[in-house]
Order: C-alpha cells, then structure tokens, then sequence
C-alpha cells in the first residue's frame, strides 16, 4: 500500500507547486490593473478640478475686467460682420465671375452652331463614312478658331435615328453629358449646366456644358447636336484666391478693430481704475489722497472734479470729527462737573424725603417727587457718561467666565418687582445644562435689564417670555413680548439714541431714552449682536448672540430671530 501510494503522492504535488507562478502572476496582474484604475479615477478627478478651476478664472475674469468684455464682445460684433459681408461679396464675385464666362461661352457656342450650319449642308445622310468625315472636319474647325471663353472641348452628334454617331475631341466627354442637357437640346432649345466632368487625366472638375441644336433640312429626319464643355479651373482657381484673400482680410480686419476697441476702452478704463483705487483709498481714511490731472480733456475734467470732491469731504469730515470731539469732550465735561452739585442737591433731598410726614401733604408731595426725579437725573447722567465713553472709544471689555443661566435669573429676580406692578408674568427657559461664556457679567445683566424692562413695559400684561441657548460656538438670549409689536420702519430706529415709537406714551419704567442705544454698544464691544423683530399687534423679540469665546467672530445664532409661532392678535395667553 505504501510503496503504489508515494507515486500518487508526488504526483498530487507537483500539480500544485507548477501552479504557484500562474497564481501569484495572476495576483500581480490584479494588482497593476487596480493600480491603473485608481491612477485614472486620479488623472480624471484632477483633469475635472482644473477644468473648473479654469471655468471659474474665466468667469472671475469676464466679470472683473471691462477691457476683457469689450474685446470679446467686439470680437464677436467684428466677426460676424466681417463673416457677413465676406459672405455677400464672396458671392457676388463668384456669381459675376460665372456669368461672364457663361455669356462668353453661349456666345462662342452660337457662332459655332452657324459654323456648324454652313459646314454639314449637303451632307450625304446615307453615307456613314462622309457623315464622319464631315462631323471629324467640323469639329476640328470649330477647335481651331477658338473664343473668349478659354479653353473647351467640342462635341457634335448626329441623330439619323439608331445609333446615334457622335465625334468628340476625348470620348469620355460624350458619355458624361447629362441627359437632363440632352434632352433640352433634343427639344430644339439652347441649353447650359454647370456638372463636374472628368478631364483628361480622370480629374473630376468643375465643368460649363453648354448645347445647342444645328438646324439643317427641316424636312430631313436627321439632327445634329453641338455640345461645348468648358472647364472652370480658371475660375475655381481665381475664385480659391479670391477667397483666401478675402479670409485674411477679414481675419486682420477683425483683430484691427478687436485692438482699437482694446485701445480705446483702455485709454477710458485706466483713469476711472485710478479714480476707484484712490476713491477705495479715500474710504479707508487716506483723506490726503488726490487723483492726478493729465491735459484738459473729459477724463482731466472728470479727475478736476473728484480731486474737488476729495476735499470738500475732507474738509467736512475733518470739521465733523472736530464737532464730534467737541460734543463728546462736552458731554462728557457736563456730565463730570454735574456730578458734584447733583450729589449736594441728592443729600438735601434725602433729608426733604425722610421729613416729608412732618410737612403740609402738598409739600410731602412735591419731596417724593424730587426725590424721584434725582434718580432718574442720576440714571441719565450715568447713561451719558457710559455714552460718552463709547463715542470716545474708552470703553474697555473685561471678560471671563460667566455662567448666562445664573446671569438671566438674577435679572429675573431684579425685574421682578416691576413686572408685578404691570401684572406681567416673566416665564424663563434655560437649557438642561449650564451656559458658560467668556463675557463682562455688568454689561451683558446691563443688556437683558433693558431688554426684559422694555419687555415689560410694552407688554400690555401678557407674559414676557426669556429664552437661553447655546451651540458649540454661541450662546442667545431672546426677550419675547406680546404687547403693541413694531413695524419695520420702527425697527430701524428702535436702537436709536432717544428715539421712541410714539412720542406721546407716558415712560412708565423710568428710563433716559439710551438704554437701548447703551445695549447695542455693549453687544457690539463683546463682538455680538443685538437684533429685533416686530410685527404691529404680534408684539416684538429681542435677540442677543454672543461669542461663547471672547474674539472670535459669530456665524451663527442658536435661536431664531423671528419667533416659531406667532400669537395671533386679540388672544389672550
């Protein structure tokens, strides 16, 4: 058993070592082949990205550059007129060209045909060989005198009846006459066609077949027709010269008023880029910049004037920011110096307060109210004071960590007082985890005291609604009310310093008329945003985004400005 299975052995084994190399090639040959695939899926992503990338620079171009649009579309204008009337005149010279040789040609065939005439008269019908002979002789008479038409052959048949005998200068010309032509002259009619015949190397040509019956003996049943063929190399070649001629022309023509206009656009858009780059540097707060004049023509005017324009603007804004200084310098001096005698007057009228129940009511009554009115005088020269220092640019931020949940609350609680005298409900949403934010915790409780106290005040009593949200990137307050709304007009001016949707409605929370101004100003020092949104009887909502990072730059809010479900007027919540 052993010694007959060790050959069945070796030879189950070498089968499988022989196919190794086989396999192992055919693994290889995979493997290139995916390598192939991948670096053409590569070479036709790249070929892709450079086809747009081209795309998009052409399209960058077109749009930027006036003299790239002029000349492409004056080479567009130029083009087709130029094609249009080559076009026009090509055939006019082509068609005039043919019909001089066409007139020329019918007027050597009718002088042959009378030729013809007077050569077969008498020509013995029933004698074949003095038909051939007489048919031979006219044929070569009539290539011998020749005509202003050029270079012809003749062909002349004679018709007893069946066959036709026919004697031509080349035979292949005989049996390349259209029948169309034959059957015209057939008809006792002069006849012509332009065809393409083979001359005498076998070159298909351009050929004017001109024929025309010879009239004999009316009463004889013969007919003899005269065919003339002339070759149009002549005019072929003169019309391909004329034509390439007229190509190069159009062509030079074309690129001549391309570069005028280029010329042109650029002697007109080099001034006006020189009045965008200096008017692009007075707008950055180069005021000293001036364009400069060149000759006394439009563009030296139009430069007169911009340089006029430069500094009357210059002049104005300098004395503008000499009375925004001043104003600034000045509010802020009144606002220091009435510090002093206001404090004097707020220790006299806290001792008047404090004694009112020992004076005449109508005494008592006035104590109260100056001692309210020092308050809200006290409000207001802090709220100039604060304003003062933004149109200075003095305002400094001073960030750190601040969790906004806790922030909001505490506003909540303060406002709480006020929102119970109006009967206002304040119904506050903070999210499930904390809020943190590198903001100035007095600037930002400053923001929501006056947004929520506004809230309120223009609620008409219906629930104030607070919304805290945050995203990987920002965090939103939003300050909803359900009061008398805004409309879009008076959204505009909503942050507007003193400004007040209706002049006459009676300032119930006491404020100086900055406050909002004041909150925009602080927003904008964290590098936030204060919007609004307002719809007349739907109420209004305020939105306060800030950076959860101090100094980087919002994409994005966490909260809508405009709410999700609006109430609708008259329904009470």
């Amino acid at each position: 058993m052993t010694a007959t299975r060790a050959p069945e052995s070796g030879t189950g084994v070498e089968p499988t070592v022989g196919t190794a190399p086989v396999r192992s090639r055919g693994t290889e040959l995979r493997r290139i082949q995916r390598g192939l695939r991948r670096r053409a899926v590569r070479a036709r992503r790249r070929l892709r990205r450079g086809s747009r990338r081209l795309v998009a620079q052409a399209l960058h171009t077109w749009r930027s550059s006036l003299q790239v649009r002029i000349g492409a579309i004056t080479t567009v204008v130029a083009g087709t007129v130029v094609v249009i009337v080559s076009l026009v005149l090509f055939s006019q010279i082509r068609d005039q060209l043919l019909d001089v040789k066409r007139q020329a040609a019918i007027d050597q065939v009718q002088a042959g045909v009378v030729y013809a005439q007077s050569e077969v008269t008498g020509i013995a019908t029933g004698d074949a060989a003095s038909v051939r002979s007489t048919l031979t002789r006219t044929v070569n008479n009539l290539l011998e005198r020749g005509g202003a038409a050029g270079d012809f052959d003749v062909v002349m048949v004679y018709r007893p009846g069946n066959p036709d005998r026919a004697t031509t200068t080349r035979r292949p010309l005989y049996e390349a006459l259209p029948q169309e032509l034959r059957a015209a002259v057939d008809g006792g009619s002069q006849a012509s066609k332009y065809d393409v015949v083979a001359d005498a190397s076998g070159t298909e040509r351009p050929t004017l077949l001109v024929g025309a019956p010879v009239l004999g003996d009316p009463q004889a049943p013969d007919r003899i027709e005269l065919y003339y063929s002339f070759p149009l190399q002549q005019e072929q070649e003169s019309l391909s010269l004329i034509r390439s001629t007229v190509v190069i022309s159009g062509v030079a023509l074309t690129l001549l008023v391309v570069g005028i206009a280029v010329l042109v656009t650029r002697l007109v858009v080099d001034p006006v880029r020189r009045a965008a780059g200096t008017a692009q540097r007075l707008a950055e707060g180069q005021l000293e910049e001036r364009m400069a004049v060149r000759g006394e023509d439009d563009l030296a005017r139009l430069a007169t004037s911009f340089n006029a324009m430069a500094d009357s603007l210059q002049r104005q804004i300098t004395q503008l920011e000499g009375l925004s200084q001043l104003q600034q310098r000045f509010t802020s001096d009144v606002s220091h110096e009435l510090r002093t005698p206001l404090t004097t007057v707020q220790m006299a009228a806290e001792v008047l307060h404090e004694s009112r129940q020992d004076f005449a009511p109508h005494v008592a009554r006035s104590a109260e109210l100056l001692h309210t009115e020092l308050d809200r005088f006290e409000a207001l020269l802090t709220d100039l004071l604060e304003i003062s220092r933004y149109d200075a640019g003095a305002a400094v931020l001073d960030a750190a960590p601040t969790d906004l949940g806790l922030l909001v609350g505490r506003v909540v609680d303060r406002m709480g007082a006020l929102a119970q005298r109006h009967d206002c409900e304040l119904q506050v949403s903070l999210p499930s985890e904390s809020v943190l934010a590198e903001t100035d915790a007095r600037r930002v409780e400053r923001i929501l005291r006056n947004l929520v106290g506004n809230a309120i005040e223009h609620g008409a009593g219906h629930p104030v609604e607070i919304t805290l949200a945050a995203n990987r990137s920002a965090a939103a307050v939003t300050v909803r009310d359900h009061g008398v709304g805004l409309s879009a007009g008076e959204a505009q001016h909503v942050f507007d310093r003193f400004w007040r949707a209706d002049p006459s409605r009676v300032r119930t929370v006491g404020g100086s008329g900055l406050g909002l101004s004041i909150s925009l100003e602080d927003a904008r020092l964290h590098g936030g945003w204060l919007q609004v949104w307002g719809q007349p009887g739907a109420g209004a909502q305020f939105r306060l985004t800030l950076p959860l990072v101090a100094g980087t730059d919002l994409t994005s809010s966490p909260l809508p400005l405009r709410p999700v479900r609006l109430r609708r007027p008259g329904v009470s919540r």
